[in-house]
């Protein structure tokens, strides 16, 4: 990542774009705007920014659509902004391969925090870059996954999600923990975590219904293991 994020910035309301613009702007980001899904799409394919932060309701094509194709050939993370208030609104954005999303209206601080979140995760490195788990093999520097030999596809948050129940393997591991120690949330909606678990599942598992190696502990939170004792 450069030393200056790229943030690509997706409103179609032109006064939040240009303040949202202009704070991010002041926080040390290079900010490029779009107000429609069609062009930050395009812009998308063209150069990968560090950080897209998009909002669900664009003109021409939706916030879920540009996410969704993005997510098809890049692991860039994706903070979506949305009006609607219900939870299985805000799970549908996930599920579509958001890292993260936030309510409006929403404190602009809060977004400065979260997007520098999601940036310094994804630029963070570590003094061990490699980590091997039975089938799993994980490069902390590169932020790449393996199974079986076979390198598999993860965002930046089911990337982060999978190294910290790897390195907590055989201790379960509650939801409002993972929002803390992944997220960065003081406290957050759960399902947030449900949701990210059940993505990065469809990828390691070889029958997600029935997981061996990121187990539910009903009432607890989650289980790393080998599969050997599942």
């Amino acid at each position: 990542m450069n030393s200056v994020p790229r943030v690509m910035l997706v409103e179609d309301d032109p006064t939040v774009r240009s303040v949202v613009g202009e704070y991010l702007r002041a926080a040390g980001m290079e900010v490029t705007e779009y107000g429609d899904g069609i062009s930050a799409g395009n812009a998308a394919r063209a150069q990968i920014p560090d950080l897209m932060i998009v909002d669900r309701m664009l003109p021409g094509r939706s916030g879920d659509d540009v996410c969704r194709e993005v997510r098809s050939y890049s692991d860039v993370p994706i903070m979506m902004l949305t009006a609607l208030s219900a939870v299985d609104e805000r799970i549908e954005g996930l599920e579509r391969g958001a890292d993260d999303y936030l309510g409006k209206p929403f404190s602009m601080r809060e977004l400065q925090l979260r997007a520098q979140a999601l940036l310094r995760r994804r630029s963070a490195g570590g003094v061990q870059t490699i980590i091997e788990a039975d089938q799993f093999r994980v490069d902390l520097t590169r932020r790449r996954v393996w199974t079986k030999g076979d390198e598999i596809s993860l965002t930046t948050r089911e990337f982060e999600l999978l190294v910290y129940l790897i390195r907590n393997a055989g201790r379960v591991v509650g939801r409002e923990e993972l929002l803390r120690e992944v997220w960065g949330w003081g406290f957050g909606d759960a399902s947030t975590v449900t949701v990210h678990v059940r993505r990065l599942r469809e990828k390691i598992e070889e029958d997600p219904r029935f997981p061996c190696h990121l187990v539910t502990v009903w009432g607890a939170g989650y289980q790393f293991g080998t599969g050997a004792d599942s």
